[in-house]
Formats: structure tokens, C-alpha cells, sequence
């Protein structure tokens, strides 16, 4: 049979999944992700159909790529979800798991792989870094709702607005990792990975996105971009501040998310948001399960945990109910969020399509040890990640939802 009508048929079942799964499992414990990595690993588990799959560091280039424009997009939708303007105290929750508890993760993370799986110095790097960020593309039962939505509980906002700067604040230890590999010194990969780098993606994203915003709201009105109407200008602004900011060599990760967010401070009452969102949140939905379906028939037909260790399994699980939960905790020392609302936080660290972009990135620009080892371990994660995350988020935002209503009526009582 002509695999090419079969790619085509299935992607045409993917399409009409995407549309309707979202209703079927919204009140079920189960999430489209767990959903999609269980019917790929169905479908490549069959005898005829695992040599169709190859390991994912066969294709590394198109692993990156897949997983590169998934991302992208899914920072877009998800700064394009917040309502909350920037700030220092405002986004203080952010800051500190940023800045406390995604070093002490890597930290650990590292100490572990080295450790535990025995891993070189510049493995045990990259697996933390490409472990360490929250995923915004298989978090989003957990983030904001919709534009002008008024759904930012310190939960869900603290764990959207952490999955759009983490992702490019992560890239920094990638590259870390990169360097001690190629014997490159400390002060060279600080001053271009940290300081230029961050800059650079910070600067080029408020640039584009303030530009953007501009042009979509603020020209004559008969040129006004918002007049169209059409949501895939979503696509465009995503492209555009990608692209420009990876031309001058900085993140592009961090500078789509900041791009949404400048375009939204621009006009952000104005309805055309959530067109530009909606289109955003459709196209990553698709995207994100076309890749998950891959990574299921990776798991089955390609052999991704095929150097699975007990060592490695034991590393995920630590990294997923010990290393995370403990930093997070950490960094949120102080703060005033209820226990069970920093419980949320530190547990909903989700793993997934960023981790598998990192890795195929790293793999590419330098040579590490023990590739498939990192590979299995990170299928691993993820694995875990989207069942465990996948099957607890429905019921626990609910009890925090009920929690939150009653206090707030007991306030209003008294």
C-alpha cells in the first residue's frame, strides 16, 4: 500500500481528533496528550509498521525543526492568553521560580545524571538544561484561559507566564553544555549565551511586538491589520520576531513570547486579541498532536526507550517527584500563595516538546556521551510527565478552583 495515502488518511484522522477530543475529555481525568501518545504507540506497535519509525537522533534536523515551530507557537498563544500587565511585583512568583528554581532543578538534575547514570559533565549539563524549562505547548490545562478571559489565578498565571520565558532563559545551560563539549571558555559562552543572547532576545521581541502592535492597531483606519480580521496574523508576528531575532543571533523563544506580550499591552482590551489567539491555540493543537502521535510510534516502533536503565528510570522519577517539586518549593519560600497553591506550582512542571527541541539541537552542534541513554531518559520524562500531569490537572484545578470560591465568599461575608 502507498505510504504516502496512509500518512495522508492518518493525518486526516489527527485533523478531526483535534477538533473533537478537546469536548469528549474535558471532564474526563485523561488529556489530549495521554491520548495522542497512546494511539502513535498503538498504531506502530503492529509487526508491518515499526521499521516506518526511526529513532528520533536519526532525524535530528527534522525533530528540531517539528518541535522548534510547535514551540513557537505555543509561546505566542501563550502570551497572547495574558491579561496581567508586566511587572516586578506583579509576576514576583515568576521571577522567583526563574531565578531560584530553575537553577536549583538544573543543579540537581546534573548532580544526578553524573551521579547516578554516570554521565560526562557535558551530558549531565545538557540533560538538565533541556529538562529543566516547563513546557508550553503540553501545559496548557494548566494556563490562563483566553484573552480578557479574567481566569489568572496565581496558579495558572505563574505557570504560563514561567513556561513562556523559561523555555528561552533554559537555553543558556544548552549551550552550556555545548561549550564545555567544545572546550569553549566560561567568559566567552557568559558574555554571548547569557548576556548577548537574552538581551538581544528580550530587546528584539518588545521591538517587533511593539511595532506590530502598531501597525495592527494604531494606523489610519482603513489600514489597521485588525480590519482583516483573519487570526493566522497569529503565524505571521510568530515568524517574524523568530526569525529577525535569530538573525542577530539571539533567542528566539524568549523573543516570540515578549513579542505577544508587547502586542498585546499595545491594544490589550481590543477583540482582535482573541482572533490572533484562537488561530494561535488551533495551530498548536494540531501541530502538538501530530508530534505527540510521532513520539508515541517513537516509543513502540522506534525504540526510544530502548536504552532505558533502571538508573535512568530512577533519575526521571526523581527529577519528576523530588528535583521540581523541591525547587519549586523553594523558590516560593515567602510568598503568599496557600500551601496547596504552591504544591500546584512546584508539581505542574511539565515536560515535553521543548526537551526534545533542546536535546536534538544539542546533538547537532556538539558531540556528547552516552546519546542513547539521554534520549531513552528524556522519552522517559516526557512519558511520565504527560500521564501523570495529564491525569492529575483536571481534578486538582478543580479542588483549587473550589477552594479559591469559597474563600473568596467567606472574605466577602465576613
Amino acid at each position: 500500500m502507498n505510504a504516502y495515502i496512509i500518512v495522508l488518511a492518518g493525518f486526516g484522522v489527527v485533523v478531526l481528533l483535534t477538533a473533537w477530543l478537546p469536548m469528549v475529555l474535558k471532564e474526563l481525568p485523561l488529556s489530549l496528550p495521554i491520548f495522542c501518545v497512546a494511539l502513535g504507540a498503538l498504531i506502530f506497535a503492529f509487526p508491518d509498521l515499526p521499521g516506518i519509525m526511526p529513532h528520533p537522533s536519526e532525524e535530528l534536523a527534522l525533530v528540531e525543526r517539528l518541535s522548534e515551530f510547535v514551540v513557537i507557537i505555543a509561546l505566542m498563544g501563550a502570551g497572547l492568553k495574558i491579561d496581567r500587565p508586566f511587572g516586578w511585583k506583579r509576576w514576583r512568583l515568576t521571577w522567583r521560580l526563574l531565578g531560584i528554581s530553575m537553577p536549583l532543578t538544573i543543579l540537581g538534575l546534573v548532580w544526578l545524571g553524573e551521579s547516578l547514570l554516570g554521565l560526562s559533565l557535558a551530558a549531565a549539563v545538557l540533560l538538565a538544561g533541556a529538562l529543566a524549562p516547563t513546557d508550553p505547548v503540553l501545559a496548557s490545562d494548566v494556563q490562563v484561559g483566553p484573552p480578557m478571559g479574567r481566569e489568572e489565578d496565581e496558579v495558572r498565571f505563574t505557570l504560563t507566564s514561567e513556561a513562556g520565558l523559561n523555555d528561552g532563559l533554559a537555553f543558556p545551560f544548552v549551550l552550556l553544555a555545548i561549550a564545555i563539549a567544545q572546550d569553549v571558555s566560561l567568559t566567552e559562552w557568559f558574555a554571548y549565551a547569557v548576556v548577548w543572547k537574552i538581551l538581544v532576545g528580550t530587546g528584539m521581541g518588545y521591538l517587533v511586538g511593539r511595532v506590530l502592535g502598531w501597525l495592527t492597531f494604531h494606523l489610519p483606519n482603513r489600514a489597521k491589520l485588525s480590519r482583516t480580521g483573519a487570526g493566522f496574523v497569529a503565524l505571521g508576528i510568530t515568524c517574524v520576531a523568530y526569525g529577525l531575532t535569530e538573525m542577530v543571533k539571539g533567542y528566539g523563544f524568549l523573543a516570540v513570547f515578549v513579542a505577544a506580550l508587547a502586542l498585546r499591552a499595545t491594544e490589550p482590551e481590543h477583540e482582535y486579541h482573541q482572533k490572533l489567539h484562537d488561530f494561535a491555540e488551533e495551530l498548536e493543537r494540531l501541530m502538538m498532536m501530530v508530534l505527540l502521535v510521532l513520539l508515541g510510534g517513537a516509543l513502540t516502533g522506534g525504540q526510544l526507550l530502548g536504552a532505558l536503565t533502571w538508573q535512568a528510570a530512577a533519575f526521571g522519577l526523581l527529577a519528576i517527584f523530588v528535583v521540581r517539586p523541591l525547587a519549586g518549593w523553594i523558590g516560593l519560600i515567602g510568598t503568599h500563595p496557600p500551601p496547596g497553591e504552591k504544591a500546584a506550582i512546584s508539581f505542574f512542571g511539565i515536560r515535553g516538546i521543548g526537551s526534545i527541541y533542546y536535546l536534538a539541537y544539542a546533538l547537532q552542534h556538539g558531540t556528547f556521551d552516552n546519546v542513547p541513554l539521554l534520549w531513552s531518559t528524556t522519552g522517559f520524562i516526557i512519558l511520565v510527565s504527560i500521564v501523570l500531569h495529564g491525569i492529575t490537572v483536571t481534578p486538582t484545578m478543580r479542588r483549587l478552583d473550589l477552594r479559591r470560591k469559597l474563600a473568596e465568599r467567606t472574605a466577602a461575608r465576613a
